[in-house]
């Protein structure tokens, strides 16, 4: 007998899949456990295996193309066996076409035009246009002696000025013919403009343009799941500014004895873990009835890949040291990229830091991964002046910021956990104890 294979639901937010590869093709014998395609979800691309035995007879998506979960993607049964009332039946839900609301058509009232009146035209009376007699004003005996070259001030008639302004001409590059050298009528009339354009090059012609992709699974569901975090987890931010010269002297004494070259996120994401066995109330999760305090810590790590973001988790951090943290999230990283992290590599944080140092980003904000109740996001370690002990001196400094859902962590809460925080990062060798 036939058996419908349909669209997995591989993760807890999956919605709908991409078929990203078929192994086989119609008419190939299947084997239970066998690979049969490779499925890319919201967060991965993961192999999918048969649960049966016998031929693949159809396939009812193609590689590349997207379909929600549960719908059928393939039909696996005896060779030679008749499927076609089960296509015909998957076709009939497709195109059941859905029932068309007839309106009723309104009634239109038409309107009588109305008579047009026809104005009298008025007689049009043409005025004939005086003739302008310019009149050469008598020179000024007191600037009889000037010229233009001599004085900043140019010699110019009224009606010259007036006719220069109508026609944009600069005064200042004609040269007049009058008395002294003042401009007359006809001096505008014969000037010509000096032509610009020849000592100007061209200009390369600019035309808009654009470009488009197709939003992956995994980018239609970080907008849907972040959207739904920022409009219904009431978030605020808590800041801090930590001193990181005591973890930089850490950081490479830890590398020269234990030989195991561990970062700075790996440190910091071990004294997260610390510090929320310390507060339980920050490493939660809000339900409608209650709120559930989590005693372990799964850590999500934020990792940029490149569809999105992915958030990788590492399970009981608080119980690690720092070189299982730093294989751990090195391995995340890294299969990350290529998409081949499992579903439960992927689910099931209590809380989720992200960090931007890398990148030069001094402090930003970031939207709560929920079910979570707060997410870290860690800025770059910039050097500045800092005062110690009175004095002022050029320190290390690092900030931290911590959205929370005010619904399940209070301000008093979140300040208390960045208080221990800043204590671990400040004095590093405590996480050692």
């Amino acid at each position: 007998m036939a058996e419908i294979i349909n669209m997995p639901r591989l993760s807890d937010t999956m919605e709908e899949g991409t078929l990203a590869k078929w192994f086989k093709k119609v008419g190939d014998s299947v084997k239970e456990g066998e690979i049969l395609a490779e499925i890319e979800t919201d967060k991965a691309t993961m192999e999918f295996e048969s649960f049966h035995d016998g031929v693949l007879l159809h396939i009812g998506i193609d590689e590349g193309s997207t379909a929600p979960v549960d719908s059928i993607i393939a039909v696996i049964g005896s060779k030679g066996e008749d499927i076609s009332s089960i296509i015909k039946g998957v076709n009939a839900v497709e195109e059941e076409p859905k029932p068309v609301v007839e309106e009723e058509p309104k009634l239109v009232v038409e309107e009588e035009p109305k008579p047009v009146v026809e104005e009298e035209s008025k007689p049009v009376v043409e005025e004939e246009p005086k003739p302008v007699v310019e009149e050469e004003s008598k020179p000024d005996i007191r600037q009889a002696s000037l010229s233009n070259e001599s004085t900043d001030r140019i010699l110019i008639s009224p009606l010259a000025r007036k006719l220069a302004t109508e026609k944009g001409i600069d005064i200042k590059l004609v040269k007049g013919s009058g008395d002294n050298g003042r401009i007359i009528k006809r001096d505008i009339d014969s000037h010509k403009p000096t032509n610009y354009s020849q000592f100007i090059q061209p200009r390369p012609s600019i035309t808009e343009s654009s470009n488009e992709s197709q939003n992956s699974t995994m980018r239609k569901a970080i907008a849907k799941r972040l959207s739904d975090s920022k409009f219904s987890a009431p978030h605020y931010y808590l800041n801090i500014e930590c001193e990181m010269d005591n973890m930089i002297s850490f950081r490479k004494q830890f590398v020269n004895t234990q030989n195991i070259k561990i970062s700075f996120n790996d440190i910091i994401a071990k004294a997260v873990s610390l510090s929320l066995a310390r507060h339980p109330k920050v490493n939660s999760r809000w339900y409608d009835e209650k709120i559930v305090f989590y005693d372990h810590v799964h850590l999500g790590v934020a990792v940029a890949v490149e569809d999105g973001l992915i958030v990788p988790v590492v399970k009981y951090a608080n119980s690690k040291d720092l070189p299982e943290i730093n294989s751990e999230i090195k391995d995340f990283a890294e299969r990350a990229k290529n998409k081949k992290l499992t579903p439960a590599e992927i689910e099931g944080s209590t809380f989720t830091i992200s960090n931007l140092g890398m990148f030069g980003i001094e402090s930003f904000t970031s939207i709560i991964n929920q079910p979570n109740s707060a997410i870290l996001s860690v800025g770059a370690i910039m050097e500045k002046p800092i005062v110690k002990m009175g004095d002022i001196v050029v320190g290390n400094t690092m900030k931290l910021t911590l959205a929370c859902d005010h619904r399940t962590v209070d301000g008093a809460t979140g300040s208390l956990f960045l208080k221990t925080l800043k204590e671990y990062i400040e004095n590093p060798v405590s996480i050692l104890i």
